[in-house]
């Protein structure tokens, strides 16, 4: 069976979609408008909804296509047929690319054609939107997309996920979360404590300076420059920016190179360079991110700003990527400080970024009050237990996550400390170009620039990526 879990700092925007959506966009809207009535269809005795995602038998994502075809649609079919409705529900598989997938989704609702319900990246939705593909659930279902009783169940922090501009666009259905991993025999070496739990980003420098006087030790290995590609955002400079108490998009304005961003590669030049904590070079190979992950396993990098994707399918003693036998023993994982406590966005002391997946309705649906009722159904507890069975993941349920995580430490950290205060990148077609120039900063000062030459090259690429000064902010 082909693994449905994701690894959400590796997704990009593919240009073919991003072309598709940009022009509706400029049309200002996707192709016509829907029917205002949410409750069209509302009474009908018999209706037949599809539902695609990228996933298919046999191929990708396999364990999803499984999971909707012998369980989800069943049991909903069964339950319609015991309130006296006959429901078919048609599974439209996809196993592309992400790019072929996002491409066939907007085509399909710029001609207000397409399935009933999808599955989306959660970057995606502020693109979708924008371009009119999407409504908010509140304008095409009515009042039952907020009194769905599962919302209570889905954090907030991680209904971000399906929110633009302040409005739900759907469904969360799984997530992720970043943190530090380190290695407890090279701490234990260093002196440095098995539960550390640094409070600033000094006391992440502080390890690294103990773990430097380990021989064949790289003390710290953060993700730089654009080889790394997304990972680098991801898995460093984005976090880092909320730990300095700022957003990459807030209050409509992209945060340029001000003070918070400084302070970001401020931290990248002292481990790259005045205190030499990191391996430059390593930021610039082009699988830098799968050398990073065997030297960790390998036992030579103290200290990993990762995603769980490291510790489920990577470090996995039976079946990851590069395997670590010693992994429940020796790997140690704590939140990402902020800059110094109470200084991160939001007041919070520690941060992460977070990815994930949303189920969403087509706006041009015959059914919108079955098909939102079709959602709420494959999100229920039951059914999200079900697609969990066996492969567990962080699921966008706490009620869920507290039982199928109970036997994993890591799940559970992220599930329980994590998600609680993480955030989520902008869904707008230009995050990616932003996303890169945020890498090119950061490989800037790996090279030698100061973090003020860095930052003001940041600002004017950003300028000329967002549209002019007026779009970006100086904080």
């Amino acid at each position: 069976m082909v693994s449905s879990r994701r690894d959400f700092s590796r997704r990009r925007i593919g240009a073919a979609a991003a072309l598709v959506l940009a022009g509706a966009a400029l049309a200002g809207c996707g192709g016509g408008g829907s029917s205002t009535d949410p409750n069209r269809g509302k009474d009908a005795k018999s209706f037949t909804l599809t539902i695609t995602r990228n996933a298919i038998a046999g191929g990708k994502n396999a364990g999803e296509a499984e999971w909707l075809t012998r369980t989800v649609i069943p049991g909903f079919v069964a339950a319609e047929k015991a309130k006296g409705i006959t429901a078919k529900v048609t599974f439209r598989g996809q196993g592309v690319d992400d790019e072929a997938y996002k491409t066939k989704l907007a085509l399909d609702l710029k001609s207000r054609s397409g399935a009933d319900i999808m599955d989306i990246d959660g970057i995606w939705v502020g693109e979708f939107a924008q371009a009119g593909y999407i409504k908010p659930l509140s304008e095409v279902v009515g009042a039952p997309a907020d009194a769905w009783d599962g919302w209570p169940q889905i954090a907030g922090s991680v209904q971000q996920l399906a929110l633009f501009d302040g409005k739900k666009y759907g469904i969360p259905s799984g997530t992720d979360g970043r943190l530090l991993y380190f290695n407890k025999r090279l701490f234990a070496q260093a002196g440095l404590p098995a539960d550390w739990q640094p409070k600033s980003w000094q006391d992440i420098v502080a390890a690294g300076r103990a773990l430097k006087k380990l021989s064949g030790v790289t003390p710290i290995q953060l993700d730089a420059g654009t080889a790394m590609g997304e990972a680098t955002s991801m898995q460093g400079v984005l976090p880092l920016l909320a730990g300095a108490g700022a957003q990459i998009y807030q209050d409509g304005k992209w945060t340029g190179g001000g003070q918070a961003l400084k302070n970001v590669l401020g931290l990248y030049a002292q481990i790259y360079g005045s205190e030499g904590l990191g391996d430059p070079k390593l930021q610039e190979e082009a699988k830098g991110r799968d050398k990073s992950f065997e030297e960790f396993a390998a036992g030579k990098i103290g200290v990993l700003a990762e995603g769980d994707y490291l510790w489920r399918d990577v470090l996995n003693p039976k079946d990851g990527v590069a395997k670590m036998r010693t992994r429940d023993t020796d790997v140690g994982f704590a939140l990402i400080p902020a800059v110094s406590p109470g200084k991160g966005v939001r007041g919070q002391s520690f941060v992460s970024m977070s990815g994930g997946p949303l189920t969403v309705m087509n706006p041009n649906t015959k059914y919108p009050q079955q098909a939102f009722e079709f959602m709420a159904f494959m999100n229920s507890a039951e059914m999200v237990k079900a697609r969990t069975a066996g492969t567990p993941e962080i699921t966008s349920r706490t009620d869920v996550n507290k039982q199928i995580l109970a036997g994993d430490p890591l799940l559970t950290f992220i599930s329980e400390k994590v998600l609680p205060v993480t955030s989520y990148r902008p869904g707008l077609s230009v995050y990616p170009q932003v996303s890169t120039a945020l890498q090119e900063a950061t490989a800037a000062v790996v090279s030698g620039k100061s973090p003020d030459q860095a930052a003001a090259q940041y600002t004017k690429k950003l300028e000329g990526i967002v549209g002019g000064p007026s779009h970006v902010s100086a904080q």
